[in-house]
């Protein structure tokens, strides 16, 4: 098993400046991680910064609240991949989850998927704000929608992955080709490890560096 393909070498934060970017980059192609995970406005860089390596280029799109008009996600969507994106993880909309306008969950999803047809789609349920029954019922409609991944947590809300949110995902996929991804909080090889044994299929996370060398330098928050 080669850890470092589990990691989606993260940064996201608002204070990212084109030379951060550039470093996250360089990173990711050192430890040869599965791919760089940006904000969308930050795809260009990273795929001109990416050309020569075997690394993928993610963005997030409504990000981090998921509460933007279907429209805006879908349009963000397609600026994304214009770009450079391989991989787009999405938030869904929490609210309308939350409202029980389920139609309207799905049809946000699907609507993106549509322009991404062979392109992987994560959809980020943001669990720190569900309880157990939206958990599931985030799952099933993201899978319904055509999510290629379900995805625990942008790092911006006020919890990250936990292992029990994980078997909420895993026990609501039944086709046997979603897959799901942890991310916030998962900052150190031994946590990492606990979620691939799980059946995770990726991580997002903005310590790579430290997951796959065991070395901790500054703390991060993702």
């Amino acid at each position: 098993m080669k850890l470092n393909k589990y990691i989606d070498h993260t940064l996201l934060k608002a204070t990212a400046t084109n030379v951060d970017i550039i470093k996250t980059c360089k990173e990711a192609i050192t430890h040869d991680f599965f791919s760089v995970c940006v904000n969308s406005c930050h795809v260009a860089l990273v795929k001109e910064q990416l050309k020569n390596s075997e690394v993928k280029v993610c963005s997030v799109i409504g990000f981090p609240l998921g509460a933007m008009s279907t429209k805006a996600k879908v349009a963000e969507t397609k600026q994304a991949l214009q770009d450079g994106a391989d991989e787009i993880d999405m938030v869904l909309n929490i609210g309308y989850l939350k409202s029980n306008a389920f139609e309207l969950v799905t049809e946000d999803i699907a609507l993106v998927k549509k322009e991404m047809p062979n392109h992987t789609l994560k959809v980020i349920l943001e669990t720190c704000y569900l309880d157990a029954e939206e958990i599931k019922k985030a799952s099933a409609l993201a899978i319904q929608a055509g999510a290629d991944f379900i995805k625990t947590s942008t790092g911006f809300g006020t919890g990250g992955a936990t292992m029990e949110d994980v078997k909420l995902m895993q026990s609501v996929i039944a086709n046997g080709k979603t897959k799901i991804k942890a991310s916030g909080g998962i900052r150190d090889t031994k946590t990492a490890l606990a979620y691939i044994n799980l059946g995770v299929d990726r991580i997002g996370t903005s310590n790579g560096i430290a997951i796959v060398t065991g070395i901790h330098t500054e703390e991060d928050n993702y």
